[in-house]
């Protein structure tokens, strides 16, 4: 789980240099654009990429995440909506090869929300251990 302060977020947006613009697809930036509160829905996904990575953390027990910290790595977590806005995480590039080779089979589902000044997600990976092969 991971929670945002939403007016932080949208001033850390806004900062000269940020590299949070970065972070977000073409189609995450879009679609939050087309959103009442473009800032709370682009946080929501904020905490939804931080939630998969203490989700997927978690799954792999002892052993450190087998990523660098860097935006290009973000934009490779994507969060998509189906025709009834129900939010799911798509995987792409070296966050793909890299959750599916140290869980194979497992899955990811995942819930947004944003109320007031904060947004928060939470993902469940299920399905599999990890695998440190």
């Amino acid at each position: 789980m991971d929670t945002v302060k939403i007016s932080d977020f949208a001033a850390q947006l806004q900062m000269p240099g940020s590299t949070f613009s970065q972070v977000f697809t073409a189609q995450e930036q879009q679609v939050a654009s087309l959103r009442p509160a473009p800032a709370a829905s682009l946080a929501a996904r904020w905490a939804a990429k931080e939630a998969l990575v203490k989700a997927w953390s978690q799954a792999l027990g002892p052993l450190p995440l087998p990523l660098p910290d860097s935006p290009a790595i973000w934009s490779q977590i994507e969060v998509v909506s189906d025709s009834v806005h129900r939010p799911r995480l798509v995987l792409s590039g070296e966050v793909l090869a890299a959750f599916s080779r140290t869980c194979p089979g497992a899955m990811c589902q995942v819930s947004l929300c944003h109320e007031d000044d904060f947004a928060s997600a939470i993902v469940i990976v299920s399905g599999s251990g990890a695998n440190p092969g």
